[in-house]
This record gives structure tokens, C-alpha cells and sequence, in this order.
């Protein structure tokens, strides 16, 4: 009997479906959603959260402010915090534009590191003169020519720069970069930042903190900086222990970074209607010997004692002006090891003596290549700027050679003194040559874009840039002392072949140009500056030039006070005026009023060191000691090395009776700096009032060996010590 299947029985399993039914769908959906969404809600609301509560800070290049009602952008001096710790950052030479482009206005903005920024004297950076130029030659167009430069940075940060700057209506951009590629931000010889090899993670670091969430991730994580590096600013005496040789593999990653970043900046400009002038980056190869030399890795110990053999004779050969015997020596040396920077500048110096001036110059540029203190633009660097701006000739870019110009207008091709304070800061002469050099392929595109710009008259001389811009006997040797004292007495220039000679020619020079200073030269100057000024009343680097000579030379304050009130006027949004309005006030004994102006400096740059200090001494002059004291330790909060300000702490709490904490604060000075001298000789006074006096003693003994001229530590010791 055949088996009858019930009624009911389930038939054949149909197979699962390829893809699950609409709904559960629409669940792996939410789940994927909620996993990817969820965190970014989350990070939205908490930087909404941080707007809305004002935390952080503006990261752009520029602040709105108000001038006389006009709208107006000025100079963000926080800028720097999105590469730096804050105590370490930077800061732009203060710059003003109306936030609407008047008509028959050409906008030019110039990019680039210090040499662009106009170091050692900011004054006169080619960007200055070339407004002034561009000003002369063509009456029927209004200029502004606006720096946008800053110390210790380098195509990363000026990238960013050219991104805000493309927002702000420009019709040029100048790019003058390429000194610090190796040193500064990411690079391999930074100390600033991590050295980082990934651009798209440097790229998106620096995206991340112009958030108000990346700037709080900041300041928890890494408000100080990175491991092992400075705690306070040292210029390039930070750099000494990052060496990086020519042939190091990080190099190859550094100017791949380098073209990127630059091919960028041209782009943005490009997309923005601006036209772009790269310039190649001059350096001083005649008078800037390497910084640091390494030899090649691999050397064995026969052709060390060899190398140094050769070198030896060589030197010796040298000092004695057998220069052909010379130049036989260093070639030993150089078929062993041709890779230590020193040895090649020693052969140019031979080679330029006997006027074989190819040699010369080839052996000066290996020196400057193979200097493993990177702080120039290397011969490859020039060489990324020519492609790039041969590359994009067709879109209108142009290429200001300047590195070339430099050469060319330099005895024997050969770039040095004339043109370069020390390394790559230019002189004016240098800085009339490079705005000369940039003006010339500024014009072809002045005249596409402006009908109305017609060239009158030739290109105005170096001499009347000086007189226009307040270049002078006064100001030189106000800028040559910022050299020396800036740059020249301090590693790695220290370091350099001929340095003693170099200070010695520098200094003897500088007290030449300062004993020609006489009352009368000094009266003489004041009065072409008031003369310049009235021809152009809105400069305000004249009359913030006039006002220091004023209060500083001339003594007269209140004219000083004048002139720093226009400017306060003319940069409302600096705190640069209020710094020199309340030295002056101090100066005069107006402490309250120089209180209220560095209150006021403080709400715009909080990381004053100098401010908090000078505050704190304002109110401790007026015996407000519960106010001045904090201000003291916030001072050396911010400046550790600020001598004055743990003096004046230490005075106060030795006037309180607090003995222990006034010998904390000197024992933490000299922590600092060990060779204080009278830091030394106030220890030694607390350390004999708390009956310590053998070694009260030996602190004295100690100052009066480092300082003994100074009069206050003599009577200190005659005090203390019978002597």
C-alpha cells in the first residue's frame, strides 16, 4: 500500500535567498550607521559644544578689527600656537587690510619664513621696499603688499597660510621659502614638533587643531614640547644636536614634502585669481662658513689619521698664504672624504685667493650643500622652485631668481657680506635686490590686470628706498647690533671657522657708526623722519622707528608717547603699541598708566612673559605685593629664562621675611642659567643670613668672578665678605 504524505507535511527547503530580505537590510544599515555616525555626532556636538563657549582660539591668519569704523583683517598673533606650543610660537610683523578690497587696489601678499619677514630688522624686508617701489613707479594704483611671513617655519605652515590668504581677495602672491625645510615643523632636524615622514598625517594634524576639539586635544596632550626639546626659545641653538647629512634618506621624503607644498600654494593661488611669483632662495656663500660638518659613515681609522694628516698641511699651508700648497693638501683630504662641509669651504677660500673663482664658487656651494646644520636653502631646493615655476610658465606663473640675481650682482659671482647679515638674512642692499628682482616679473601681469598702471620713471635706487623707508645711520646700527647680539654671539654662529675675527670686524664697526650718533646727527635724523612721516602719515613703521629713537636716544618722551598713540591708532589689534607705550609710561613713572597698557597687551598675547614680568614689577613699585608676585611666577611660567623676573621674586620674598622661598627662586634661576652673577651673589647673601656662611661665601666669591666690574656685586662683596 503506497504511502500517502499528509496534508500538512512541509515540502523541499527552498535555499536561503542571496541577499536578506528588505528589512534586515535596513537593520545592518543602522547598526553600520550608528557605528560610524555615532562617534562623529559625538566629536560634532563636542566642538559645537566648545564654539559655543568661546574655548580655543581663532586659528587663522587674520582677525577682524575696526579702523576708524572701517572693517578691517590685522595679523592673528595666535596663528603660530596651530605649530608650536604656545610659549614657543612665533608671531607675523603686524600687518593691516581693509576686509573689502577698495577699488584700483592691487593686493599682494608675500609668503615665506624670517628671511621674507625681514629678520634681524623686520623694518626692512623686501616686501616693504617693494611697496614702496611699486608705490613710486605706479601713482595710479593703490598698493598693499603684505608680508605674511614668520621665523622657524616651512612650506607646511606657509601652505596653510596661502589657504587662508586665497580667501582674502588677492591679485599676487610672492613666495620666498626653502631655508627651513629640515629645521622647521615635521622636518627631520626639527625640534619643534615630531619629525613625521607621512604628509597626508601632517596634513591632517594641522587640520585637525584649527579645531576648537584639536586645539583641546593640544593642550591636554601636548601643550609642551615634544620630548627632550626646548623649553624655552634658544633661536638656532635649539637645532645643535639635530644633525642631517646630505645623503641622509629623510632628505629624498623632505623635498618630495617641499614640491608637494609648493605645487599646492600654486594652485590655491591659481584658483583664487591670484597670480603667483616663486622666488629662488639666496644664501650667503663667501662669508657664512658651514655650521657643522660630518665625515662620511664608513671612514676606517687609517683614513681618518690620513684625512686629518692632509688636512692638518693644509691649514698650516693656508695660514701661512701658500695657497697652491693649500688647495694640494685639502685635494688629499677631499679624494678620502669629500663629505666634511668645512673642508670644502677651506679649498673655496684657497681657490678664491689664487682668483680661480669656478673652483671657488663650486666648492663654496658643496660647502653650503653638505652643512649638516640645515639652515639654508640647498642647491636641490632652488632647483624644485625652477621646475615647479617652469612647469606652470604656461598658467603665468613667473620665476624670480633671486638666488641667481644674487650671483650676479656679487664680486665674482660670489654671494656674500654685501648682500647677507650672516646666513640668509638679507641686508637692505640685499633686500632693494630681491624686491628689485621680484618687480620685474610683478610688471608684466601689473599692466594685464590694472589698465590704469602706466610705469613712470625708473626703478627707484636703493638710496631713495632708504630715505622713503627710514634707512639710516640710526637704524643701521640698530640693526647691526641686532645681529650681533641677535644671531652672532650665540651657537651655532659660535661655532663657525673665523668667528672671533668676524665679532671683533662687527663690533669694531658697530661702535664706529655709534660714537658718529652724536646729539646733533641724532636732532638731524629726527627731523627727516618728521619730514618722511608728513609725506606719509600712515607708515606706521616710521613712526614706530621715530618714537624708539625718540625715547631711547633723545630722551624725549613724550614726543615717543605721540608717536606710539598714532600707532596704537593705526593697529588696534597689535599688541606691539601697548608694549612701547607702557615702557615709555614706566620709564617716566606713570605705573598706572603703564599698568592699564600692559593689561591690555596681555589680553591680546597672554604668553607675554615680558608683560607679566613688567606688570608684577609695576604693581610691586606701588606695593602691591599679593598682585605683583603671581605675576612674577607667571613670568617665568612662560619665560624660564627671564633673569629679571626671578630677581625681582626673590627681592620680594626677601622683603616678606620668606628666606627659604627667596633661595628657591635663585637656586631655580641658576638652574637656568648657571653662570648668573647675580643671582649668585644673592644667594650668597640669603645663604650668610641663614647662618650659612661658607658657603654664602663661595656664592659671592662666584659672582664677583663672573661679573667683576659690576659695581652692585663689588659692594655686595665688600659688604659680605671684607673685600
Amino acid at each position: 500500500m503506497a504511502h500517502k504524505p499528509r496534508k500538512n507535511a512541509p515540502g523541499p527547503r527552498l535555499l536561503a535567498p542571496e541577499n536578506p530580505p528588505a528589512s534586515a537590510r535596513r537593520v545592518w544599515l543602522f547598526r553600520l550607521s550608528a557605528i560610524v555616525l555615532g562617534p562623529l555626532l559625538l566629536l560634532g556636538v563636542l566642538e559645537l559644544g566648545l564654539r559655543t563657549i568661546g574655548y580655543g582660539y581663532n586659528p587663522h591668519v587674520a582677525i577682524p578689527c575696526q579702523v576708524d569704523g572701517r572693517p578691517c583683517l590685522g595679523e592673528n598673533v595666535k596663528f603660530g600656537w596651530r605649530f608650536f606650543p604656545p610659549i614657543l610660537a612665533r608671531e607675523f610683523e603686524p600687518f593691516l587690510f581693509a576686509a573689502c578690497k577698495p577699488a584700483d587696489t592691487c593686493r599682494i601678499f608675500v609668503l615665506g619664513e624670517s628671511a621674507a619677514q625681514g629678520a634681524p630688522n623686520n623694518a626692512f624686508r623686501f616686501g616693504r621696499i617693494l611697496e614702496a617701489m611699486l608705490a613710486e613707479r605706479y601713482p595710479d594704483v593703490r598698493f598693499e603688499v603684505i608680508t605674511v611671513a614668520m621665523a622657524a617655519i616651512n612650506s607646511h605652515v606657509v601652505l596653510e597660510i596661502a589657504r587662508d590668504c586665497a580667501g582674502y581677495d588677492p591679485d599676487f602672491f610672492v613666495v620666498y621659502m626653502g631655508n627651513n625645510e629640515v629645521v622647521g615643523p615635521y622636518g627631520p632636524g626639527t625640534v619643534l614638533t615630531p619629525a613625521l615622514s607621512n604628509l597626508s598625517l601632517i596634513r591632517a594634524g594641522i587640520r585637525l587643531r584649527a579645531t576648537k576639539l584639536g586645539q583641546l586635544v593640544s593642550a591636554i596632550g601636548s601643550r609642551k614640547p615634544v620630548d627632550g626639546g626646548p623649553q624655552v626659545w634658544r633661536g638656532m641653538a635649539m637645532f645643535l644636536g639635530n644633525q642631517v647629512r646630505a645623503d641622509d634618506p629623510a632628505m629624498a621624503t623632505t623635498y618630495s614634502h617641499f614640491q608637494r607644498n609648493l605645487e599646492d600654494i600654486c594652485r590655491i593661488a591659481a584658483d583664487s585669481g591670484a597670480q603667483t611669483v616663486l622666488c629662488t632662495v639666496g644664501a650667503n656663500l663667501r662669508d657664512c662658513p658651514p655650521f657643522a660638518s660630518l665625515h662620511k659613515p664608513g671612514l676606517t681609522p687609517e683614513q681618518g689619521r690620513q684625512w686629518e694628516d692632509a688636512c692638518k698641511q693644509g691649514m698650516i699651508a693656508q695660514t701661512q698664504g701658500r695657497d697652491a700648497d693649500a688647495i694640494a693638501s685639502f685635494l688629499k683630504a677631499v679624494a678620502i672624504d669629500d663629505s666634511y662641509a668645512e673642508l670644502q669651504f677651506r679649498l673655496a677660500r684657497c681657490y678664491e685667493r689664487v682668483e680661480d673663482y669656478d673652483n671657488a664658487r663650486t666648492c663654496y656651494a658643496k660647502a653650503l650643500d653638505l652643512d649638516t646644520l640645515r639652515f639654508r636653502a640647498d642647491s636641490r631646493i632652488n632647483e624644485i622652485i625652477r621646475q615647479v615655476a617652469e612647469r606652470r610658465k604656461s598658467q603665468g606663473l613667473r620665476l624670480a631668481d633671486v638666488a641667481d640675481a644674487a650671483d650676479a650682482n656679487s664680486p665674482h659671482g660670489l654671494p656674500g657680506e654685501d648682500l647677507f647679515y650672516e646666513h640668509v638674512h638679507m641686508t637692505f642692499a640685499g633686500g632693494h635686490l630681491a624686491a628689485r628682482t621680484v618687480l620685474e616679473q610683478l610688471e608684466p601681469g601689473l599692466a594685464a590686470r590694472f589698465p590704469k598702471a602706466q610705469a613712470r620713471g625708473p626703478v627707484p635706487s636703493q638710496r631713495w628706498c632708504a630715505e622713503r623707508l627710514g634707512y639710516n645711520d640710526w637704524s643701521g646700527q640698530e640693526t647691526l647690533g641686532m645681529v650681533i647680539h641677535g644671531f652672532l654671539d650665540k651657537p651655532p654662529f659660535t661655532n663657525q671657522l673665523g668667528h672671533k675675527e668676524q665679532m671683533e670686524r662687527l663690533t669694531a664697526r658697530l661702535d664706529q657708526w655709534q660714537k658718529a650718533l652724536t646729539p646733533e646727527a641724532l636732532q638731524n635724523l629726527a627731523t627727516r623722519y618728521a619730514e618722511t612721516i608728513g609725506q606719509y602719515p600712515d607708515d606706521w613703521r616710521l613712526r614706530w622707528d621715530y618714537g624708539q629713537m625718540l625715547a631711547e636716544d633723545l630722551k624725549q618722551y613724550d614726543a615717543s608717547l605721540e608717536q606710539y598713540r598714532i600707532v596704537q591708532k593705526l593697529l588696534p589689534h597689535s599688541h606691539m603699541p601697548h608694549d612701547s607705550l607702557a615702557s615709555v609710561l614706566r620709564t617716566k613713572g606713570d605705573l598706572t598708566g603703564a599698568i592699564a597698557e600692559y593689561e591690555q597687551l596681555l589680553a591680546i598675547k597672554p604668553t607675554s612673559g615680558s608683560a607679566c614680568h613688567y606688570l608684577g614689577w609695576c604693581h610691586n613699585k606701588l606695593g602691591r605685593t599679593d598682585l605683583a608676585e603671581p605675576l612674577f611666577r607667571k613670568a617665568i611660567r612662560l619665560e624660564p629664562d627671564n633673569m629679571s623676573a626671578y630677581l625681582d621674586l626673590a627681592e620680594l620674598c626677601f622683603k616678606a621675611k620668606r628666606l627659604a622661598d627667596a633661595e628657591k627662586v635663585c637656586r631655580d634661576g641658576l638652574a637656568v642659567a648657571p653662570s648668573h652673577a647675580r643671582l649668585h651673589g644673592n644667594l650668597g647673601l640669603l645663604l650668610i643670613q641663614t647662618g650659612r656662611r661658607q658657603e654664602g661665601a663661595a656664592e659671592v666669591r662666584r659672582a664677583v668672578e663672573l661679573d667683576p666690574s659690576s659695581p652692585e656685586i663689588r659692594r655686595l662683596a665688600e659688604a659680605l665678605l671684607g673685600r
